[in-house]
């Protein structure tokens, strides 16, 4: 197995990881825009990901707003829609 590598193509907004130089026996869609390519023995060789840039910036906000919620200070001390978030 060869070291993974990264390309990404700007025009058409494809990511590609290139896991393995072995050929492509086959791939699987496991989600809308995500593809994994699979060695003929059904291993792991490569990712592809369209629309790569809308899909990086969707998993950083979702990561972010993850943490953001499990850390302590950044919750409000109230309920959300308590009067006292309600700017006079």
């Amino acid at each position: 197995m060869s070291k993974t590598r990264m390309r990404y193509f700007e025009q058409d907004d494809v990511l590609h990881l290139v896991i393995s130089d072995e050929p492509e026996a086959g791939s699987v869609e496991l989600a809308p825009n995500i593809t994994v390519e699979l060695n003929d023995q059904g291993e792991l060789i490569g990712i592809e990901i369209l629309e790569a840039s809308r899909f990086m910036r969707d998993s950083i906000m979702e990561s972010v707003q993850a943490r953001v919620l499990r850390v302590p200070e950044f919750q409000p001390a109230w309920p959300v829609g308590d009067a006292r978030m309600v700017s006079s």
